[in-house]
């Protein structure tokens, strides 16, 4: 995995679960809802780009990313989780795509097709009405 995330950076929040769970979820907070500062890490803009479109409608209007982590029973488990899951999103926008080299079809390779488009036509053309004379 990469590099762990600045502790400066995170700011992290306990939450009360939700839903059903009984007695520990009511009485618990151990849902963590985790702010990673975007600007803290310092990247670079190309990175910060597709940070922001991998994060989506989890980026807020102050540059933040919010993850909320509740899987687990235990504070300590969903603390971990949510910090695993901003580190695996900053180090995917650290990953540059592939950009796709464009080709152009062979003159064979259209010949080809505009010889498999007319068989198709003839099939089609012979689908018509049956006239009875």
């Amino acid at each position: 995995m990469s590099e762990p995330l600045p502790e400066d950076a995170l700011e992290e929040r306990f939450l009360a679960g939700t839903g059903p769970g009984g007695q520990n979820v009511n009485k618990v907070a151990t849902s963590v809802q985790m702010r990673l500062d975007v600007f803290a890490l310092g990247l670079h803009p190309e990175v910060y780009a597709r940070l922001k479109a991998l994060a989506g409608s989890r980026w807020t209007n102050e540059g933040e990313i919010v993850v909320t982590a509740r899987t687990h029973r235990s504070r300590e488990a969903n603390r971990e989780a949510a910090r695993a899951r901003l580190a695996e999103l900053v180090a995917k926008a650290h990953v540059r795509p592939i950009k796709r080299v464009r080709t152009r079809p062979s003159k064979a390779a259209k010949e080809k097709r505009m010889v498999g488009k007319a068989v198709r036509s003839v099939v089609k053309k012979a689908r018509g009405k049956v006239e009875l004379d």
